[in-house]
């Protein structure tokens, strides 16, 4: 058995006769964070105005993303949960890519002749061909991003610390929803690099924490979803999916979202 083969070798996997593809989403997801709060590097169009987030969100395309960086593997996403999530706010699916929409968007933000975004993002080839990808698409709707790769303990230093305007960065996901979205939006938590604040978004998720009634804390994380996809601090862009390689011989196997291996019933 091979656990957490990249996306690239998964083609090379289904084409041999001897083996056998097991896939499962994650529980995580990639995004980008915007400082909308957090010292002066948060006072830029795409941290003080959210219709400027709304519109790199929508000159995006997480289906061209998903075939060409990922091969098809990936689930495009977004929201913290995935799409094969029960927490996922259905109401909200993934978006089409919009580039008139984004330059309306801009337009209307007052930023007609376009603006331009620094992102940072760590220096693997994966994530630098992600953002290569997105440079390209927000450019065709007036946004300009600027790359700067950094060493990953330097971008989480420089995230916490507000130096920055905009950050490439996931989760690795967490079992319960409020793992995966409390942290990051609720005023002043530990994960809210980015400084989000809403008072409404913050009583949503601090409800959706103490209940113990699934329906009643799907109903909190809907109604705060909807705020978010307004003017919330993260553009989700994807959800990985863990892939393993096994022997023909390997029987039982089941594939959980949380990448872990359970051999429980696996029988060779």
């Amino acid at each position: 058995m091979l656990e957490r083969l990249a996306a690239t070798d998964a083609p090379s996997v289904m084409k041999d006769s001897g083996l056998t593809l097991e896939r499962a989403t994650s529980l995580g997801y990639q995004g980008i964070t915007i400082n909308v709060g957090n010292g002066e590097r948060a006072n830029t169009p795409i941290g003080m105005d959210a219709r400027v987030r709304r519109a790199l969100s929508l000159s995006i395309d997480r289906d061209v993303i998903n075939q060409v960086v990922f091969e098809g593997a990936f689930a495009p996403g977004n929201q913290p949960f995935p799409p094969t999530s029960p927490w996922y706010n259905a109401a909200f699916p993934v978006p089409a890519r919009d580039v008139a929409a984004a330059k309306a968007l801009l337009a209307e933000a007052g930023h007609a002749d376009g603006i331009t975004v620094e992102v940072q993002v760590a220096n693997n080839p994966v994530q630098t061909q992600l953002m290569q990808v997105i440079q390209s698409m927000a450019a065709e709707a007036g946004i300009k991003i600027e790359i700067t790769a950094k060493e990953f303990a330097t971008l989480l230093k420089d995230q916490t610390a507000g130096a920055f305007n905009a950050s490439q960065i996931g989760w690795s996901g967490r079992v319960d929803p409020d793992g995966n979205i409390h942290g990051f939006m609720i005023t002043g938590a530990g994960l809210n690099d980015a400084h989000y604040s809403n008072p409404e978004v913050d009583r949503l998720l601090d409800a959706a924490r103490v209940s113990t009634e699934t329906a009643k804390r799907k109903e909190s994380y809907d109604a705060a979803l909807a705020i978010l996809q307004d003017e919330g601090s993260i553009i989700y862009l994807y959800h990985q999916v863990w892939i393993w390689a096994l022997s023909n011989k390997v029987k039982g196997f089941v594939a959980y979202p949380d990448g872990m291996i359970r051999l429980q019933g696996v029988s060779f």
